[in-house]
């Protein structure tokens, strides 16, 4: 068999799982082609994908044509790893079953299905966010004034759609574990139930925290502040730390390219500093209509990736319902977002990315990965200690992507600029992990 024949054999592989093949590529194009459709008709005359958007279309245009050309090419790059996958493994069955098995699918349409419903109560009960007084916050105020009043909470959408799917699948496996749905079910002890309830947990105190901004309660009526969040992450992290530890009896931390090394209870406060950290980063992070969103669905994406190149395929199918999620609640929330994912996605989904990149062992690629995030954070530390140690500002305002905004850079243009940072670096996450297991 030559190699272009290996190719085809693993994109169309004989029996069950040829159909599944076939109906993944038909999906794909049909994400191509329904957005094209679907967006045509609001272009310039005679012009498929306008070269100059008029002020009615604006950046509005312009960030949803980035979204519907990104979904799909990320989409033919999964589909590329798990041919190279396949034909290392020889068992495309294997990689459709555990990666590509429609739970990211299901859980996309439940976002879609019942973000209407969550818009409604949101606009109906004025669950606005509200912006910090222009005293404490001048130059942030003064760019986000607009924002104010914008529905928070989004991050339900994420959050309960993926306890949905897992407890429906799980219940589809119970009753019926050889049936498709019961197939579906990624709930395991070893892999899956730590992050999904890390997931539920940390959603809940930032679904309390949204509700204190909400009602203007806290530090300038923002809600929980800076130490309380940190304190709150400790802890969630100090139980996860406690779980690898005593009952998943870890103690090993994995150098990519040197090797595994035994650290002991040394494990337990490196585990709650990237956990911590990288609720943080990503809570720093969401402040931009879409930008959170979009680098966590490709950090995601990589620590899937990497998690089926393991063999955690549950781990990967868990990542794989949390993109989808995070791709269906990212067409509402790009610029103008019709609402924010608030603390109850942010947190929650900071909190899950650590955890996840804990069980892959694979935590120290966690900055290249995740490169914006880092980015995000420490321009908020660097602006803390330069304030105190020098008395004066570094940035014109914290997070970095409001100083982006203070020099004039266009919200989506920001945002884009992150996003494919986020691919690239992500991308190289990928092959990083992927030749330390020797699979490149």
């Amino acid at each position: 068999m030559t190699r272009w024949q290996g190719h085809i054999s693993a994109w169309f592989p004989r029996g069950p799982w040829r159909w599944v093949a076939v109906l993944n590529l038909a999906l794909i194009a049909l994400a191509w082609a329904v957005p094209i459709f679907w967006l045509a008709p609001r272009a310039e005359p005679g012009a498929l994908i306008p070269l100059h958007y008029n002020v009615h279309l604006g950046v509005d245009f312009a960030a949803r044509w980035f979204v519907a050309l990104w979904i799909p090419a990320f989409a033919m790059l999964v589909m590329v790893a798990n041919t190279v996958l396949a034909v290392r493994v020889r068992s495309l069955s294997q990689t459709l079953d555990h990666l590509l098995r429609g739970s990211a699918l299901l859980a996309a349409l439940l976002v879609m299905a019942w973000t209407p419903l969550l818009t409604h109560v949101l606009y109906r009960f004025n669950i606005g966010k509200q912006i910090r007084s222009a005293k404490d916050t001048p130059v942030f105020s003064k760019l986000h004034a607009k924002k104010s009043g914008t529905p928070t909470m989004g991050g339900l959408l994420i959050w309960v759609t993926v306890l949905m799917v897992a407890v429906l699948l799980l219940i589809a496996w119970t009753d019926a574990p050889d049936s498709f749905l019961g197939r579906l079910s990624f709930l395991t002890r070893s892999q899956t139930l730590l992050p999904l309830g890390a997931f539920m947990a940390s959603a809940l105190v930032g679904l309390v925290d949204d509700w204190m901004n909400v009602k203007k309660i806290g530090p300038n009526g923002g809600g929980l502040g800076l130490w309380y969040r940190s304190a709150i992450y400790t802890i969630i992290a100090s139980v996860g730390a406690w779980w690898f530890y005593f009952k998943l009896d870890w103690d090993v931390l994995h150098v990519p390219f040197f090797g595994d090394f035994t650290v002991g209870w040394w494990y337990i406060p490196i585990f709650i500093l990237i956990v911590a950290a990288t609720a943080f980063s990503v809570n720093e992070t969401d402040g931009l209509d879409g930008l959170a969103g979009g680098t966590l669905a490709t950090a995601f994406g990589a620590y899937g990736a990497i998690a089926f190149a393991q063999g955690r395929y549950d781990l990967a199918a868990f990542c794989a319902v949390i993109i989808g999620a995070l791709l269906a609640f990212l067409w509402f929330n790009i610029y103008p977002a019709r609402f924010f994912m608030g603390d109850t996605g942010a947190m929650a989904l900071g909190v899950t990315l650590g955890v996840v990149a804990m069980l892959t062992n694979m935590a120290l690629l966690l900055p290249v990965i995740g490169i914006v995030l880092v980015i995000e954070s420490l321009s908020v530390i660097v602006q803390r200690a330069s304030k105190r140690l020098r008395g004066k500002k570094i940035f014109l305002s914290t997070p970095i992507h409001h100083h982006f905004e203070a020099i004039g850079w266009p919200e989506p243009k920001i945002v884009m600029r992150a996003w494919v940072i986020s691919i690239v670096a992500s991308t190289l996450g990928i092959a990083l992990a992927l030749l330390d297991v020797g699979i490149l």
